[in-house]
């Protein structure tokens, strides 16, 4: 007999969300699931700032686990093993009704494998599919004997896995719900006397190896710009991760940087900006949702960048590029992450407004694939379905 869950009983769910943009993302779905559950819900887990400020307690510091490329995983490895111990034994002792695991699928490909092995009964769901069509499609069978179900941000991703029996739903992309278009610009500019100013955002990444390669990069480009540019204003939204780390950094630079944190802001400071540099990933499709101008860039270390450059498959980064199939947005990745090719795109674009309009306007196009005009959010079409696996264990 199917036992059904009272109304009145709270539901627990266990969130892991090991980088920025796992947690924003799980932050949305947190948001949504608390209405539609009247409330009635506890969540516990693993998760960033964003999903702090809802009150969430999170099990240890998820920037333990923002680490990427093969050099800098290595060495963090005994510190991940150990968090991975500690995730599966506090769900565990949490008993929730359902565990999802958001992003990050080499973390959390290992706690549903384990949680997996200790046969709970606990339904496991993992949101944003890894990118199997970019490289190790070997991934897309491995995931159906981990998880119960997957969440896609993409509308092509559902092929990759529906062959191996894993139950897929396109849910659609977070950022169309991000607020990323609503920023008030002219404020900012005016309560921070930059209404004469031409501003640059600058999104070096939420990873300590992202700025640590791509800082220097972008010193050295904002110096060439400002040779052109004298009223140029770089402004830098960061987050919690690799804050105090953006700040030591800019502090030995020639110029001011205007540091700025938090969601409201960021999204303010993408509404004043004339363009933007940023790291390519998901704030690629914020921008784009801002209809700002902008540029991506990318770099590793060598041992990574000669592995990235054999393993993974595709034309393009940038995701507006792949879902478009041709390149709207320039990306300066590995190799051409130069400091002269970049002042020469952005230059391009502050200078030439009739093609940073054609990107501008190509770029949101490509979103409404995403969903940008539809009215159920991506975050309300996962709860939905979230409260429908907890009802049918």
């Amino acid at each position: 007999m199917e036992l059904k869950l009272q109304m009145n009983e709270k539901k627990r769910i266990y969130l892991i969300a090991g980088e920025p943009s796992g947690d924003l993302l799980a932050s949305r779905l947190m948001r949504s699931l608390d209405r539609k559950l009247d409330h009635e819900v506890e969540f516990f887990g693993v998760g960033g700032e964003t999903m702090e400020q809802l009150n969430f307690k999170s099990l240890f510091d998820s920037s333990d686990l923002a680490v990427m490329g093969l050099a800098e995983v290595i060495p963090s490895i005994p510190r991940i093993l150990k968090r991975i111990h500690q995730t599966v034994n506090d769900i565990i002792e949490k008993k929730p009704d359902i565990v999802i695991t958001v992003d990050s699928w080499s973390f959390s490909a290992r706690i549903n494998k384990k949680l997996k092995s200790l046969n709970l009964g606990i339904p496991q769901v993992h949101y944003v599919a890894p990118q199997v069509w970019a490289w190790k499609k070997g991934r897309a069978k491995t995931c159906g004997k981990y998880i119960d179900r997957m969440f896609a941000l993409l509308p092509y991703e559902p092929q990759y896995f529906l062959p191996y029996g894993l139950q897929i739903d396109f849910v659609g992309h977070p950022v169309v719900e991000s607020g990323a278009s609503k920023g008030q610009g002219q404020n900012f500019r005016k309560n921070n006397n930059l209404e004469k100013n031409v501003i640059l955002c600058l999104l070096p990444g939420s990873r300590r190896s992202e700025i640590k390669y791509l800082m220097p990069v972008f010193e050295k480009t904002i110096m060439l710009l400002k040779k052109d540019f004298s009223n140029l204003k770089v402004i830098l939204p960061t987050v919690v991760t690799v804050e105090s780390s953006i700040k030591e950094i800019t502090k030995k630079w020639s110029f001011p940087v205007q540091i700025v944190s938090g969601e409201k802001n960021r999204y303010d400071v993408f509404a004043a900006s004339d363009v933007a540099l940023a790291a390519s990933g998901t704030v690629a499709l914020e921008l784009a949702m801002a209809k700002v101008p902008y540029t991506i860039a990318y770099k590793m270390n060598k041992i990574s960048s000669f592995l990235a450059k054999r393993l993974v498959k595709g034309r393009f980064a940038n995701l507006i590029n792949i879902l478009a199939d041709k390149s709207i947005v320039k990306e300066n990745l590995l190799e051409n992450c130069q400091p002269e090719i970049l002042y020469e795109e952005i230059k391009k674009l502050l200078l030439d407004k009739t093609y940073s309009e054609n990107e501008v306007k190509q770029a949101y196009d490509v979103l409404k694939i995403l969903g940008a005009e539809n009215e159920e959010t991506p975050s309300d079409k996962a709860a939905k379905i979230v409260i429908k696996m907890i009802e049918e264990k």
